[in-house]
């Protein structure tokens, strides 16, 4: 799936680390989510590590005073714990998967206890290969006919949810867009919380989004209509997943929010981290991290979450080179990836990606919406545009063809916007960023000239011959100089 420039001798599998919401959408009842997000926390494990894709074990003390082995196998998926409930996963499997997930807290070097130890011998031994737990009272779960029927009840209580949210769209339109506007106005929660019981994670996000369109400005009935026929769309798919195209269907699962490992072929190659910026996602903290690779000329999103306060992974500095492995996801354009290994830093800096104009940049996000007609924004770089100010805040114009893209809203209160302003100083910088339906995000900036050669900016089925990828920029990574770039975020 991605360019063959990476070295793929000496690539692992992809580590599977699981979202909070995605962890939270296993959990069996209420009762298990907050379990979950009281033991989710570093002080209360011992022994914590980590092996073969999506593995985690640890001791957890209790503050209740019990002390349990628990073993999470995220791929399988399949959970062993020797505590007493009776649900699976249990609330220590599933803080477990929680504490994976920010990635500070496990030991990816310690081997396996023996009490985990015997469990995976006996889970890669298959059935029949004396599968136990630790203790009297531990469990095992499950060979892949129980999984696959844990999948389909879950794909059924995801339908379940679709539908209601498709009669809960229809009461709003019966009733008029205007009702959204009053205080006090909870359908938007409510029907959140009802697709998170519906172990739909993805849909849930989308509705609370919901909420802040009626503040977004005086057209907000056009923009919350917009929202919802994309809502409706979403559901449809859904329900004829089985019917679209392998994947236009990876893709609405993932929007559902449904758990899939990278599926993608890994590749190592000397990544340049053009931003990283975190934003809040209710109780949790979402951390995204855009690279850009030398040879493949691919740039990726990391996306990564932490809870309870700790701050999520991959703490790289902007404009800092990572040689590493990573594989790619599918669907939505493929643009997300997941960190395999990690390598000493390159000899030698990584330069920024060339760019190209604002109209290339605007066909590029069309492109993307064709696979994914979800996706918000594409990642860009404009090449010798000019921060100008406009009557309703600032535009990005093309020094040599006048076109320009509006700055979004939400950039216009950051400090970032006045750096920008500052760095270009009336002259073309290149800038990076998300380009997206309300404008462009600019997220970094570096002068222009720092790369020598411009290229399309490429969409997601743009490339230079066959085994090009999304996001690839033919020739790219033949920059004259360091990396230069200053972040906006």
């Amino acid at each position: 799936m991605l360019f063959n420039g990476g070295d793929q001798g000496r690539a692992a599998a992809p580590a599977v680390r699981l979202t909070a919401e995605q962890v939270m959408a296993l959990a069996p009842d209420d009762a298990s989510r907050a379990a979950a997000r009281r033991l989710a926390s570093a002080r209360l494990w011992s022994e914590v590590g980590a092996a073969d894709p999506g593995v985690l074990w640890g001791r957890c003390e209790d503050t209740v005073g019990g002390s349990w082995h628990t073993v999470a196998d995220s791929v399988g998926p399949a959970y062993l714990c020797d505590c007493p409930s009776r649900t699976s996963p249990c609330g220590h499997a599933l803080g477990l998967l929680l504490l994976g997930g920010s990635g500070d807290a496990v030991a990816r070097d310690r081997p396996p206890p023996f009490w985990a130890a015997e469990w995976l011998e006996a889970r890669r031994r298959g059935p029949g290969g004396g599968a136990g737990s630790p203790k009297a009272g531990g469990r095992t779960v499950a060979d892949p006919e129980a999984a696959a029927r844990r999948a389909e009840r879950r794909a059924e209580r995801v339908t379940g949810g679709v539908m209601e949210l498709e009669q809960r769209l229809a009461d709003l339109l019966r009733g008029g867009l205007a009702a959204a506007d009053r205080p006090g106005y909870a359908l938007w929660e409510e029907t959140a919380a009802r697709m998170v019981d519906a172990q739909a994670p993805g849909l849930a996000s989308r509705v609370r989004g919901l909420e802040g369109v009626t503040a977004s400005g005086p057209d907000w009935p056009v923009r919350l209509l917009e929202e919802c026929a994309l809502l409706h769309l979403l559901d449809s798919a859904w329900l004829r997943r089985e019917q679209l195209p392998a994947p236009l269907a990876a893709t609405v699962r993932t929007r559902v929010g449904l758990t899939a490992p990278a599926g993608g072929t890994p590749v190592r190659d000397d990544w340049l981290v053009l931003a990283r910026y975190d934003t809040p996602d209710g109780k949790l903290t979402a951390r995204r991290t855009w690279l850009y690779g030398r040879r493949s000329g691919r740039t990726t999103l990391l996306l990564s979450f932490g809870a309870a306060g700790r701050p999520p992974a991959y703490a790289f500095s902007v404009g800092a080179s990572v040689d590493a492995v990573l594989a790619p996801h599918s669907g939505g354009g493929r643009l997300r990836s997941d960190l395999v290994e990690r390598y000493d830093p390159p000899s030698r800096a990584v330069p920024p990606p060339p760019g190209g104009s604002v109209t290339e940049a605007t066909e590029a996000y069309g492109r993307a919406l064709r696979d994914d007609p979800w996706l918000d924004s594409w990642p860009a770089v404009l090449r010798e545009v000019i921060p100008v100010p406009s009557k309703d805040g600032w535009q990005l114009v093309g020094a040599s063809d006048g076109l320009a893209l509006p700055v979004v809203p939400a950039a216009l209160s950051r400090p970032g916007l006045w750096k920008l302003v500052a760095v270009a100083g009336g002259g073309p910088v290149s800038v990076f960023g998300e380009c997206g339906h309300p404008g462009f995000d600019p997220l970094a900036i570096w002068p222009t000239g720092t790369t020598t050669e411009t290229h399309t900016v490429p969409g997601p089925d743009t490339g230079s011959g066959p085994g090009s990828v999304p996001g690839a920029v033919p020739g790219a990574g033949t920059g004259t100089g360091g990396s230069g770039i200053v972040s906006l975020v």
